[in-house]
Formats: structure tokens, sequence, C-alpha cells
């Protein structure tokens, strides 16, 4: 494959080309003396951001001998765009200048026939020519110095818009412990009491049994949402670990403590990755509560199995045998399981069998997180 030039090494190659062509036009190639001096200043460019002072002094002699002017102004001006002492350019352009107002050789300079007007003409436009690519350099300096402290300042605004998101989100994060603290936590307690008091005066089985679950769940859901305070008053300071998340051997024990006669059938070689396990968990949790929620008396069939790849997760339940409950809901379960399932590659699907139940299933694909 044949790679092509750089847009720079271009640039200055046609630098190159015009000082040797500029040489070339005012230059009698018959003197050796004045085409070498042209060769060595249109060269000497190749260098000129290396060693910008030594390039224009090497483009000195072209400016002294000859009427070629592009390699010393090329030179002249990468020097003024590369440097900062506004004296030394001064004394470089004066320098041009006066060279290339004397003609050469210098003991000419009696013999010269130009008139007073003349000589303060040629001496003006010298010194305006020497000092235009100063002032081209400097500005260009002066651009490129702006153009830094513009991305310096866009990076600190940007920084700074970042930290009061992070201070907006850190309050709300503060005010939201609040109100999980003097609010949900006291009305939980509340009902893990209720619980334990029921539990004791229950005057058959199957209610003390009931109100111990409400209890057991109730103490949970406590632990778990004081877990999620710290988490939330923490605002970041510091990372804060998170409770040990689920996993597929926990589901033995969801499908005990929820409630509902479920049976759960696992069919897998090896055990997936840990993402993998808590979408599956989450999942079965969440079919579980709508069960709960919208499908009173029904049983619960939760299967897990691979097939080519992809781990199938199906939560069946049957037709409900009591009457459901208002309850309120912000029908967000569902959509944050098709989220995070997407996250990992798979999908989710839910809709009502034909007998009267309803099914949701959970496929992930396993080859993404090995």
């Amino acid at each position: 494959m044949i790679r092509r030039p750089s847009r720079p090494a271009l640039l200055e190659l046609a630098l190159v080309a015009i000082a040797l062509a500029d040489g070339w036009a005012h230059v009698d190639l018959a003197d050796r003396t004045t085409t070498a001096c042209a060769v060595v200043g249109a060269l000497s460019l190749l260098l000129r951001h290396r060693t910008p002072l030594l390039t224009f002094a090497l483009t000195l002699p072209t400016g002294l001998v000859t009427d070629a002017v592009a390699a010393p102004m090329v030179a002249l001006y990468t020097l003024s765009s590369l440097n900062r002492k506004r004296l030394l350019l001064g004394g470089c352009a004066l320098v041009y200048a006066i060279i290339d107002f004397l003609p050469w050789p210098w003991s000419s300079l009696d013999a010269t026939e130009l008139s007073r007007t003349n000589s303060v003409f040629h001496l003006s436009y010298t010194l305006a020519t020497a000092a235009a690519p100063v002032f081209l350099g400097q500005l260009v300096q002066a651009r490129r110095e702006l153009s830094v402290r513009l991305a310096d300042i866009s990076a600190a605004r940007r920084q700074e818009r970042l930290l009061t998101a992070q201070s907006v989100l850190a309050k709300e994060r503060a005010q939201l412990a609040r109100e999980m603290h003097d609010v949900v936590s006291h009305q939980v307690s509340l009902i893990a009491v209720q619980a334990g008091a029921l539990q004791v005066g229950g005057r058959d089985d199957e209610t003390r049994q009931a109100a111990a679950t409400i209890r057991r769940l109730s103490v949970q859901t406590l632990e778990e949402l004081r877990h999620m305070v710290g988490v939330l008053r923490a605002s970041g300071s510091r990372p804060t670990e998170l409770t040990p998340q689920p996993s597929l051997a926990d589901l033995e024990h969801l499908l005990e403590a929820g409630g509902i006669e479920a049976k759960l059938e696992i069919d897998l070689p090896e055990d997936p990755p840990p993402t993998v396990q808590r979408a599956v968990y989450r999942t079965v949790q969440e079919a579980l509560t709508n069960v709960r929620k919208h499908a009173p008396g029904a049983t619960v069939t939760v299967r897990i199995g691979l097939c080519d790849g992809v781990l199938r997760a199906t939560v069946t339940n049957t037709a409900p045998t009591r009457s459901a409950l208002a309850l309120p809901s912000a029908h967000h379960g569902l959509a944050g399981l098709a989220q995070r399932a997407e996250l990992l590659g798979g999908t989710v699907t839910s809709g009502p069998t034909a007998e009267g139940g309803y099914e949701l299933c959970l496929e992930l694909p396993l080859e993404r997180d090995r």
C-alpha cells in the first residue's frame, strides 16, 4: 500500500518549490555563488519549525545577493509565529530590511544614481516588506494562543457544569434519603409491628402464617431501605458497596417467601455470568409481584434453560381464583425489565396464555458476557 504524504509535508514541499521558483526567476544560473545562495535558502525552509532562527540566518544571503524574497519572508514569518521576543523579531526584521535595501555588491553604493525621493520610497517599502511577515506571524501566534485559552475555558466550563450537576444530584439524593427514612421506613416499620401483633394474636394458623410472611418481608424491606438510604447519603463522596446481589441460588428462597404456590425448574449446564443471574432473579421477582397483585390464587411455574447459547427464563401463572384488589402501581416494572435485558443484548416478552393465565419470558445471549 502506497503511503500518501501528509498535508504539512505537502505544504513544506510547496514552500520550498515556491522559493526555488522565485530564486530561478531572479538568479543568473551561470553565477554559481548566487545560485548556491538561492538553493541553500530555499532548502533551509525544511528546518523552519525546528530551528527558525537558523533558518532565517541561512536565507539572509538569498536576500543579499539576489532579488528573491520568498525564502527570507517565509523564514521571518515562521520565526515570528514561534517566538515571543519582540526585540529579537524587530532586530531580525531590521537586518533583513537593511540587506534588502542595500545594493550588491556594496561597493556600488556610491555609484547609484537613485534620487533622494526614490531612496526614501525604497527604504519605506523595504521596511514595510520586512515588517509584514513579523506582524502576520505575531497575529497567527496570538490566534493560536487564543484558541488554546478558549479550549481551556471551554473545558473549565464543562467541568463546572459537571460539578454543578453533581451538586444538584447530591442534594436530590439527600432529600430522597430523608423522605425514605422519615416516611417509607416509618410506614414499613408500622407494618412489621402490626404483622407481629397479628401473628401473636391470630385465631387460626392461616392468619398467623400470613402475618409471619408479612412481618418477614417487612423486616427484609426495612434492611434494604436502610442500606439504600446509606447509599443515597453517600452522594458520590466514596464508592458504596450495595448489598450482596442475588443469583440463581436465591430463587428458591424467593419462591418460598412469596406466599405463592410455585414450582422451579432449572436446567443449565453451568452457572451463567453474574449479570445474567441478576437479570433472571429480578425478572422472576417482578413476575411474582405481578401475580400477587393481579392474579390472586394462581400457581406459578418458573422454567430456566439454555438453548443454542441463549438463556431462556419463563414465568407462567395460571388463571386467578380470586378477584384482584386495586393496588397502586407506576407501571414501570416491565419497562425496567426490558431496559435491563436490552443492556445485556436480550429481550423481554409477555402476554396472556390460552388457559387464561399470563407468561413472562426473558431471553439473554450468554456469549455476549463471556
